[in-house]
């Protein structure tokens, strides 16, 4: 008796020695990363940002517990490129067709949820993903992608419009339920693997349903307005109507986190909410201003990111893909080689302010947005971006910036259309000319206002061609209106920020820069709706 029980306390302790060893060399429970991402919302508005007319809990509570990023800008001013920048830790410019607005996504070009899914994640999505890009539509598309870059799609589940289930507080806001296909995803698609779930919603996007602010309880002296906009309480109620999309965003993305919450998976995930550019208003959206690239950002992972903190290094989308990577320590191999930084290291530090003296400067730019100009040209733009400015090189300056100021008639050969878009009764049509500016109440306003002394100003603001370069303190002035190129305060910091941009398109092979085809982006299939333009000559 006395011999078995010392047996079996040596096992005992044998068993209990070989589990500890096993614990101690097992491989770390991987983070799952849940990555939300607005459609057109500018750095400005959230309400831990201090906006007073949208209120964002979800955004709030990730920047206040986790990491808010005073200085994101993303990959460029319009939706496409950018998300290309996102996914492949890439600038736009390095990506080919699957780098523009529209064009074509290449088989070649792999996104980083590829390599995640490859290692052992459950990846997917609901809403808007990496997109518009044209993706293969049968075998003879052989060299392009097959599936969206933002993983495969779960949205089968919609509010039924009218019906007392919906909740939707916009008739813009799209039918679909992000929260219940998140929710399907966790529970009929993960099994027990960790995931990557991107959150792509279509919100705050144009359009707005005009007005939607009156029964969302907001006020027209609620709204802030940047000095680039004419002071109207039309523009008021289309910030407010903007608004109301925001809020929808973030109501969806408060669900998801209370539901991971509630099963016990909230503080093992790698919370990151952001936007793909700014708002889609003049002089926003599709431009290398501050409201056109300067993007909200919040992360969370209370595990081994320390919270309560605000960063201020730059930080680009191209450097999301290799952090992502390197704090799930997986390969970036099967990937196009990858130009962003990982910014692991500011994540992990306890410190705030500027956090790594390596992150001096990030870059956007832009090609082609919309169908704009004669020959479906672009109005390219290269930026750089410093914690206190911004520099702007328009490469074709003597383009029209908002599109061309005049288009030719469908179905016609060479019948204009009048000036500016407006009819002979003095109102606007948006699809008529700068159409690279989203129809909108405030893009209508300024322009059938135009004349106006009030209103004069503003309109040349949004739509005059521009100086080949532009420098701007964007901490006295985030509205860019004040142009310090080449003035005597400035010359050195103006001189280093353009050797540092061009020393980066070199090092990136741009071939606005570095050729062999500097047109080549002019040339690329664009697969939405096109416009014809008179030639501007």
């Amino acid at each position: 008796m006395r011999s078995f029980l010392i047996w079996a306390i040596v096992l005992f302790v044998v068993s209990d020695f070989l589990i500890a060893c096993n614990s101690v060399h097992s491989k770390p429970k991987q983070p799952n990363i849940l990555f939300a991402i607005s459609d057109d919302q500018s750095f400005a508005h959230t309400s831990f940002g201090g906006c007073k007319f949208v209120h964002t809990p979800a955004f709030d509570k990730i920047a206040s517990e986790g990491i808010y990023f005073s200085n994101c800008i993303a990959g460029s001013p319009g939706c496409a490129p950018s998300r290309s920048a996102i996914v492949t830790g890439r600038h736009h410019w390095q990506n080919e067709q699957a780098g523009q607005h529209a064009s074509s996504w290449l088989k070649k070009v792999v996104p980083f949820i590829d390599v995640l899914e490859a290692n052992g994640y459950a990846t997917g999505r609901t809403g808007k993903g990496v997109s518009p890009f044209q993706y293969a539509r049968t075998e003879n598309d052989s060299l392009w992608r097959k599936t969206d870059a933002g993983g495969v799609e779960y949205s089968r589940i919609s509010y039924e419009a009218g019906t007392a289930d919906d909740e939707r507080t916009a008739e813009g806001i799209i039918t679909l339920n992000y929260f219940e296909n998140f929710k399907y995803f966790i529970e009929n698609q993960r099994s027990n693997k960790p995931f990557f779930f991107w959150y792509g919603a279509k919100e705050p996007h144009r359009a707005f349903e005009k007005d939607s602010w009156k029964r969302n309880g907001k006020k027209l002296t609620d709204a802030e307005l940047p000095n680039f906009f004419p002071d109207h309480e039309i523009v008021r109620g289309d910030l407010l109507d903007y608004a109301v999309e925001v809020e929808w965003f973030d109501l969806h993305l408060q669900r998801m986190l209370k539901y991971l919450e509630e099963i016990g998976e909230l503080e093992n995930t790698i919370v990151i909410v952001t936007s793909d550019n700014g708002m889609a208003f003049p002089r926003a959206k599709a431009n290398g201003y501050e409201y056109g690239i300067h993007v909200p950002l919040a992360i969370r992972y209370p595990k081994n990111f320390p919270g309560g903190r605000m960063v201020d290094d730059p930080i680009g989308f191209a450097d999301l893909a290799p952090t992502i990577l390197e704090i799930t320590g997986i390969s970036a191999e099967g990937m196009l080689p990858i130009s962003g930084k990982s910014i692991a290291n500011i994540l992990q530090a306890e410190q705030q302010g500027t956090v790594s003296a390596e992150k001096k400067y990030v870059y956007s730019g832009r090609e082609r947005h919309s169908s704009s100009r004669y020959k479906n040209y672009g109005y390219p733009v290269r930026a750089i971006r410093s914690q206190e400015y911004l520099l702007i090189w328009n490469i074709k300056p003597e383009r029209w910036p908002a599109g061309a100021p005049q288009r030719i008639a469908p179905g016609t050969q060479n019948k204009r259309l009048p000036m500016h878009g407006i009819d002979e009764k003095g109102v606007h049509h948006s699809e008529w000319a700068y159409t690279d500016i989203d129809g909108s109440p405030t893009k209508s306003f300024i322009i059938e206002n135009r004349t106006q002394e009030a209103v004069s100003k503003y309109f040349h603001l949004a739509v005059d061609r521009r100086p080949e370069f532009e420098l701007y303190q964007i901490k006295d002035d985030p509205d860019c209106l004040m142009n310090l190129i080449n003035t005597n305060e400035v010359l050195t910091v103006q001189e280093e920020m353009k050797t540092a941009l061009f020393t980066e398109l070199k090092k990136t092979k741009d071939p606005r820069v570095v050729g062999p085809d500097p047109e080549i982006f002019d040339s690329y299939t664009r697969y939405s709706p096109m416009r014809e333009f008179p030639n501007p000559e």
